[in-house]
């Protein structure tokens, strides 16, 4: 692997002497201002970078992590992409966040060159050259599926946010490989991978190389990775182990609806109905005398028509079982989001007024 002192980003090299050029190549706009604030970081004195949460399970929060653990982490990815001096890898993910942060550290230890561009929704638009790497959200993917088509892109990895079954049919024919990943601020990045295209695709979440994995009496996962944090994670992400390395994610331990002592995983509702709803929305539990909680569906803008409704209801009763049918549907103008873009949930349930 390479000195964690050198790197390249668009073909010219760089160390803890010259960075600030960085500037000088590609102009100084807030984008390019987050990477040579995070160099800046790197190449200081402090064992430590200091990263915040995104804030959609709870209030966001500083933490510190190890450039040591963030090292550990970005030779794990390399070496299961077969990463190095050779390979050309897309930055299009904003610096002031975990994920930005970590393909600016595997460029460091792989050697790679970084093609670093402006964080956009196409961020694939202006690409001409070969891309063997590139982390994107699932709103990009979106975004950038026609010209993931016409360009050379070997692999992808999506994360952020879950995939969606649409997402999944839309990739099922492209070339590029394309994984989802799982991980967390805490373990710097991915603990683990899900082939979502190709011959190998899978259900199933793969654990990199120095990982382990269990689960708890809720059948949450707990991640022993002691390359990446001194302590056990335990998580409330509750899972189905297939074996010691894979594992298939059912949803939130917090988020499980138990209606009528029926517990169901507002997650898994939410992707059956996805192809249904061409609005932001979510599934979510409100209290109900009678079942303790009931399941609710909250679209993001005004109320459907009848129509639009009774069209609606139909598609869900189709594929949803008789617990998970949302027993409300409630609608709100504006979703409240985090700053990392999060639909804030737990804060929408607790003020929604329904209006159906």
């Amino acid at each position: 692997m390479n000195s964690p002192d050198q790197i390249r980003i668009n073909e010219i090299g760089y160390s803890h002497q010259n960075y600030r050029q960085l500037l000088n190549t590609t102009g100084n706009e807030p984008w390019v201002q987050a990477i040579i604030d995070f160099l800046n970081e790197w190449y200081n004195n402090s064992d430590f970078i200091e990263v915040q949460t995104s804030g959609s399970t709870g209030a966001p929060k500083t933490i510190r992590l190890s450039k040591q653990s963030m090292i550990n982490s970005a030779v794990m990815t390399c070496r299961f992409f077969g990463l190095d001096t050779e390979s050309n890898a897309l930055l299009c993910l904003p610096a002031d966040y975990i994920a930005g942060k970590m393909m600016i550290v595997r460029a460091f230890v792989s050697g790679m060159n970084l093609t670093a561009v402006r964080p956009s929704a196409n961020p694939f638009e202006n690409i001409n050259e070969i891309i063997d790497f590139a982390a994107i959200t699932p709103y990009q993917f979106v975004n950038s599926y026609q010209t993931i088509q016409e360009t050379a892109i070997r692999k992808i990895i999506v994360g952020g946010s879950q995939v969606s079954l649409r997402l999944e049919k839309m990739m099922e024919d492209l070339d590029t490989d394309i994984y989802e990943t799982y991980g967390m601020t805490e373990t710097c990045s991915h603990i683990a991978l899900r082939k979502l295209n190709g011959k190998d695709k899978s259900e199933y979440f793969q654990i990199l190389e120095g990982i382990e994995i269990r689960t708890d009496q809720r059948n949450c996962l707990i991640i022993k990775a002691p390359s990446l944090t001194k302590e056990e994670l335990i998580t409330n992400d509750v899972v189905e182990l297939k074996d010691a390395k894979r594992f298939k994610w059912q949803g939130r331990f917090d988020n499980v609806i138990n209606s009528g002592g029926i517990k169901v995983f507002p997650e898994q509702i939410e992707k059956k109905i996805e192809p249904f709803i061409d609005r932001r929305f979510f599934v979510g539990a409100v209290p109900d005398e009678d079942l303790h909680q009931k399941v609710a569906l909250i679209i993001e803008g005004k109320p459907l028509s009848d129509t639009e409704s009774d069209a609606l209801r139909k598609n869900m009763d189709k594929v949803l079982s008789k617990y998970e049918k949302p027993k409300e549907i409630y609608f709100r103008e504006d979703f409240e989001l985090s700053s990392a873009g999060k639909i804030l949930k737990s804060k929408i349930l607790s003020s929604i007024k329904t209006v159906y």
